[in-house]
């Protein structure tokens, strides 16, 4: 059950309760309109990920800019999108299991629903469930998680989805770790290695005479070197239209654009033991830390620096002020995202909307 929302709209934002989850609107969508700005005219689609947002309104205003569809991990996901009214959904994940199938089978004859496979025990699955999708092979390029390897391997599972007569509709070929090396210079390496790989298997996917429609992939740290490899022809990035702290040490430079931080914290400070410290009401229960802790959003002289579950540390020289209201700026939005049950979207410090994050904890 979806909780009460932490805010009304026309609230200002000082009045929202807390710990909230804050969208700044106008930030945001400058972040979309980067993102189509710097691929437009390229030979390429933009599916975003909605596994970072969670959130069918998300979604809808990525594909008013020209998107698509989009991507996501998870069946449940996926149901979330299309019962939000997202047409064209891609699991670019493995399905395995005869109840996940099931339900995947019965999203597929609502929406135009993909899937990924790097198996030729998950392709038995997946025909036996019957389901009406897009199959891609994913092929590993230097994540070490799921895929198969490029060049043969990959051809012979496209080989076998076409001989069990389903529908082989590209390959998935996305190297998540590329995306937060620090430097420009090691993430290009990385993807044209990448994009070496796609290569080898297109071309021996021609050279058996299996057409190869799409190469998805890629992400917010790299999308424009897989653009330009020209190997790609849709790409998935998510974090873009958010941003966190960890994207913000990485280095930015063309042909990169530098998007805006959009999605912060709202916390309040609810003690005050000493000039020099602050215990706010966001811990670890409010912004994930698998990527470092969250970061102070204008208020220089100011660090997080530790959380635990209920309450987290703010020290400087000059703590704030009891009930005084921070934004914080999330180590990682994504997991940060899932443990909230709305955005609180704000534009010009009033609340305009609350949009439900109807995919939150959706992970099965």
């Amino acid at each position: 059950m979806t909780v009460r929302a932490p805010a009304s709209v026309g609230q200002k934002l000082e009045e929202d309760d807390t710990p909230a989850l804050v969208l700044d609107l106008d930030a945001f969508e400058r972040n979309l309109h980067t993102l189509r700005d710097a691929v437009k005219g390229k030979p390429v689609r933009i599916r975003p990920h909605a596994k970072t947002s969670k959130c069918p309104e998300v979604a809808k205003r990525q594909i008013a800019l020209g998107a698509v569809g989009v991507c996501c991990q998870k069946v449940s996901e996926a149901e979330a999108m299309v019962e939000g009214g997202i047409g064209d959904v891609l699991v670019s994940n493995e399905v395995v299991g005869a109840q996940k199938l099931a339900r995947l089978a019965g999203l597929a004859k609502k929406a135009r629903i993909g899937i990924c496979v790097d198996s030729a025990e998950g392709l038995a699955q997946l025909k036996a469930s019957g389901a009406d999708v897009d199959v891609y092979v994913e092929i590993e390029v230097g994540m070490k998680r799921c895929g198969v390897p490029p060049g043969k391997p990959a051809v012979d599972l496209a080989r076998a989805i076409i001989a069990s007569n389903l529908r082989f509709s590209g390959l998935q070929a996305y190297h998540g770790r590329a995306q937060h090396l620090r430097t420009l210079e090691e993430r290009h390496a990385v993807i044209a290695a990448a994009a070496e790989a796609v290569r080898t298997t297109k071309d021996l996917l021609k050279k058996s005479g299996i057409a190869c429609p799409t190469v998805t992939g890629a992400g917010s740290g790299t999308f424009m070197f897989e653009v330009q490899s020209g190997a790609w022809d849709e790409i998935q990035p998510g974090s873009y239209a958010f941003m966190d702290a960890d994207y913000a040490r990485n280095e930015w430079a063309a042909p990169l654009p530098r998007f805006e931080h959009a999605l912060f914290v709202l916390t309040t400070v609810m003690s005050r033991p000493s000039p020099t410290l602050a215990v706010v009401d966001a811990g670890l229960k409010a912004s994930s830390v698998d990527s470092g802790l969250p970061g102070l959003w204008q208020r220089p002289g100011l660090a997080y620096t530790h959380a635990s579950d209920e309450h987290g540390w703010v020290e400087g020289a000059e703590a704030p002020r009891l009930g005084e209201k921070l934004l914080l700026v999330p180590g990682h939005c994504d997991p940060t995202i899932n443990l909230y049950d709305w955005y609180v979207c704000v534009r010009r410090g009033a609340v305009e909307a609350l949009w439900p994050i109807t995919a939150r904890g959706a992970g099965y």
